[in-house]
């Protein structure tokens, strides 16, 4: 009885939570304005995303009437930014590996990057969390969102349950608090999210505690869901395809260079028209959200980043995971009774599945890709984004021989897989394999063993 009423009272907490309205947060270019642009372009520091995470020393309001009050031709902004502004700590540097036991080196780590529940302070671009919470280190002191999963995967086999469920929980608080969870927990980042892996961490802590799990958190599945499919404000993310079917898309709600990257992104799209600008800032911007910041997947000449093209896409893996979402929700409404809703996302599913098979399976290529819905074509760029249907059990097993020849053929090397099979200079390409692109590679093929 008590675990019901326990129940009941999650259940309740998130449906109310979730009535209110999203949070704005104003981002270090709007509470900054002219200050922040110049900081950024003249390069007072060598990393664009060290400003941004810079905590005032009062008030924003009054440094920003001193600046204006100071501002002229001797006027010092290095030193101004000083004496107002305090660096961004990144004390896990200082960390000196000693054990020489791989297992407890990775789980002291755990309490070096583990983050307390944050304060809010005005100007600050944290977006403060309630729950403790594991960062990535180095200049990433905040979480990122499908990054956080695979730190659930460590957690796990170290016998963190209690930290996962408190990541677990803080996500489902973005969800509540601004309608979708950020790229991070950054006010810089409200603009766009990142790859949807919140079914997946869902999933993870059910098979730790229980499936009661699904019904605690199926107001905030539905809510991401819903934030997605456009369903609650005009996102963009939906596309309809030529056969009636809604696919997904990267895109980023802004038009101006990115706040952590402003210099970059400046200099790239300054000689431009307006639309040409905006059209690349925003593009550039889906990149971050997509996660694969910067890959020639997303270019349209294969090589050169002014021709990406991220917003023109269906990426295969994004709605992969938008399959598990919509399956998870099928399982939250089963495990809460409600069998007219398990079937409408178990057809809803199903739907996309073949949409999947449809408009990202390149049978010149015996690989899945992406889909341009500008060309209406498949995407010539070959990435491991394809094994995505294999960790999801989306492909049809009849595929798996010309998927396996291809895998070997161009995309195996010495110590993992290549997550494209270019090498343009940018970071998700060759001669690169990121962790989890080798993590989804090895599980999508277990699911497929004999």
């Amino acid at each position: 009885m008590k675990k019901n009423l326990f129940l009941f009272w999650w259940v309740f907490l998130f449906q109310v939570v979730s009535l209110a309205q999203p949070a704005t947060v104003p981002a270090p270019d709007q509470v900054y304005g002219e200050l922040f642009r110049e900081v950024q372009i003249q390069k007072i520091f060598p990393d664009g995303k060290t400003f941004v995470d810079c905590l005032p020393k009062r008030k924003p309001a009054e440094i920003m009437t001193d600046y204006f009050a100071q501002k002229g031709p001797n006027f010092n902004l290095k030193k101004f930014v000083d004496d107002n502004f305090e660096l961004p700590r990144s004390p896990q540097i200082n960390y000196i590996t000693q054990e020489k036991d791989v297992v407890m080196h990775i789980k002291n780590l755990w309490g070096v990057l583990r983050r307390e529940p944050d304060k809010s302070v005005e100007g600050s671009s944290l977006l403060p969390l309630p729950y403790s919470y594991i960062v990535p280190g180095g200049r990433f002191r905040e979480i990122y969102y499908w990054d956080s999963y695979f730190t659930m995967l460590g957690l796990k086999e170290s016998g963190e349950i209690a930290t996962i469920e408190n990541m677990v929980n803080n996500f489902a608080y973005l969800i509540n608090e601004f309608g979708f969870i950020p790229n991070g927990n950054r006010s810089y980042y409200l603009s766009r999210s990142q790859p949807p892996f919140f079914s997946l961490m869902v999933e993870l802590l059910a098979e730790a505690k229980g499936s009661g799990i699904y019904a605690i958190y199926l107001a905030s599945l539905e809510k991401e869901y819903n934030y997605w499919m456009d369903k609650k404000a005009p996102t963009r993310h939906v596309v309809k395809m030529p056969d009636g079917s809604m696919m997904n898309r990267f895109y980023d709600q802004g038009d101006m260079p990115r706040q952590e990257s402003y210099l970059e992104d400046y200099t790239l799209t300054k000689d431009l028209s307006e639309q040409r600008r905006n059209k690349m800032n925003r593009d550039l911007r889906s990149a971050a959200e997509s996660g694969w910041d910067f890959s020639s997947r997303w270019f349209a000449d294969g090589k050169n980043i002014n021709t990406i093209q991220v917003t023109s896409m269906i990426p295969v893996d994004l709605n992969c995971l938008m399959y598990h979402l919509e399956s998870t929700l099928a399982r939250a409404y089963k495990e809460g009774g409600d069998l007219i809703k398990e079937r409408y996302f178990t057809q809803i599913a199903e739907r996309r599945k073949k949409a999947i098979n449809k408009y990202c399976w390149s049978t010149v290529n015996g690989w899945y890709v992406d889909y341009n819905i500008d060309t209406k074509r498949v995407s010539t760029e070959m990435t491991i984004a394809g094994t995505s249907p294999l960790f999801f059990k989306v492909a049809p097993a009849a595929r798996m021989k010309n998927i396996v020849y291809t895998l070997r053929k161009k995309f195996i090397r010495e110590g993992g897989v290549l997550t494209t099979l270019k090498n343009t200079g940018q970071q998700w390409d060759a001669p690169n394999g990121w962790a989890p692109l080798q993590w989804i590679t090895i599980k999508g093929l277990e699911n497929y063993e004999p």
